[in-house]
This record gives structure tokens, sequence and C-alpha cells, in this order.
């Protein structure tokens, strides 16, 4: 008789205690979906009126998507704060003009390792970047105005000469890389550039 009151007297203290971790548990996995959502974490990039939204890009065999590089410029032209070179994600596969931003696991395989801000020159502007992709070939994106606009063009080496990037396609593997390929125009413009980089 006493052991079954003071089952009875249990049930209801176990059942409550259950609900309590269950409340505890939900709690803790909302928070590491707002921790771990990418809209909070990597926002997309803002765009200026000034700005150059497309200097090149980085596509690659797995999808249609491309990682799209832009800079921030100024009403002269010129690059706005010492980091203005900026990427986002192109998402083709979702629709023409889906963008998303880079996570930052993504980052350490499409983003930009490193910029600076170089004197101007014959320019209203230059930024040196240098890309994770390729650490060993910077990038000097150069800018001025032209008819009420500015233009910007990202000037690298390829095929042993210099030419105008507009794609790094990323040839990918089971487990990595097999090869990059650069394309560009040369810098007379009548010609595609292309260099094959095996990794």
């Amino acid at each position: 008789m006493l052991a079954s009151f003071r089952a009875a007297r249990t049930a209801p203290e176990r059942l409550m205690t259950a609900l309590r971790n269950a409340r505890v548990a939900s709690l803790a996995a909302a928070a590491l979906l707002v921790l771990a959502a990418p809209s909070l974490a990597d926002p997309l990039p803002h765009f200026g009126p000034h700005d150059v939204a497309s200097l090149f890009s980085i596509s690659k065999s797995e999808n249609k998507n491309a990682v799209v590089f832009g800079i921030r410029l100024d009403e002269q032209c010129a690059p706005v704060g010492d980091a203005p070179v900026y990427e986002f994600w192109r998402m083709y596969e979702k629709g023409p003009h889906v963008i998303e931003p880079l996570l930052s696991r993504e980052q350490e395989a499409y983003g930009i390792s490193s910029q600076r801000v170089l004197p101007p020159g014959d320019a209203s502007g230059r930024v040196e970047i240098t890309l994770r992709a390729l650490p060993k070939r910077p990038v000097v994106v150069e800018t001025r105005p032209r008819d009420g606009t500015c233009e910007a063009w990202s000037v690298v080496t390829i095929a042993g000469e210099s030419g105008y990037l507009y794609n790094v396609y990323v040839k990918l593997r089971l487990l990595g890389v097999d090869f990059i390929l650069l394309s560009g125009w040369a810098t007379d413009r009548t010609r595609v550039l292309h260099e094959k980089i095996p990794r």
C-alpha cells in the first residue's frame, strides 16, 4: 500500500523532470541554430552607388554557382576603406538574381587572404589582393571614371603575360582540387588568355 502511494507521488515528479529536460534541450538547440545562422554571422555585402559589383568570378565544376568579387568606390572612383574588395555567392542554381554571403568555412577556399590599397599611379585607385585559391598570383584591381560611371579591371599574370582576369575555374575531384584554370583578356583586348594550373 505504501509502495503504491510512493509510486503515485513520484510518477508526476518524473514527468515534470522529463519535461524540464526536454525544454532545456530545445532551448539549447535553438541557441545553436541562431549562432550558426549565416544571415547573422555572414551578412550580405552592401552595394554602394559607385561600386563595381562584378570584377571577376570563381566558378567550380560541382555546380553553376560562382563567387563574384566587387569593389567599393567613392564618387571619384577611388577605393573606399582599407579593404574595399569583397566577395559573395551568385546562386545560379536557385535563380539568376539570388545572392548569398560566403560562410566562414568557405572563406578558406574561395575568399581573400589579404588586400592592400596601393598608390593610385595613373588610375584613380589600385588595390592588390591575394586569393586563397591563388596564394602565389596576386591580382591588382585598377579603377577609374569613364562616361560618368566607374570602371575597374583585375590585372594578373596569365600564361606569362599580363591580362585582365574574368574567371578562375576550379576543377574538383573526389578529395580536393584537380586543377585551376585562369581566363582573362590580353591587355590589348584582342585575345583571350588561358592558363591551367595543376594542383
